[in-house]
């Protein structure tokens, strides 16, 4: 197994659990205040967050893909360094996203 791809799905991981803390707090001040922003940001963390379980299930729980996607043989190095990189990336803005809501 890539230790690549095991950082990948750790990020994505993470990346879940900042949705869910962000999707909270957007969700109760869009009940709260029924903005139009905060039904965007509620709009904006709940597609996010489908397209991270979605991930979740292709790279970590189903069979083929995520045996595929562990592979160098099949999918190369420069192209899951990419994928991790992308993640990471990720993670950094939903942190700081995180961190300015939280505040």
């Amino acid at each position: 197994m890539s230790r690549l791809i095991d950082l990948m799905r750790v990020l994505l991981g993470l990346n879940l659990v900042l949705l869910v803390g962000l999707g909270y707090v957007w969700g109760r001040n869009y009940v709260r205040f029924r903005s139009k922003h905060t039904l965007g940001l509620a709009l904006f963390v709940g597609f996010l967050l489908g397209e991270h379980v979605l991930a979740l299930y292709l790279f970590v729980l189903h069979p083929t893909v995520s045996a595929w996607i562990a592979s160098p043989e099949f999918v190369p190095r420069p192209a899951q360094l990419t994928m991790v990189s992308l993640r990471a990336l990720e993670f950094v803005g939903l942190l700081f996203l995180a961190w300015t809501v939280w505040d």
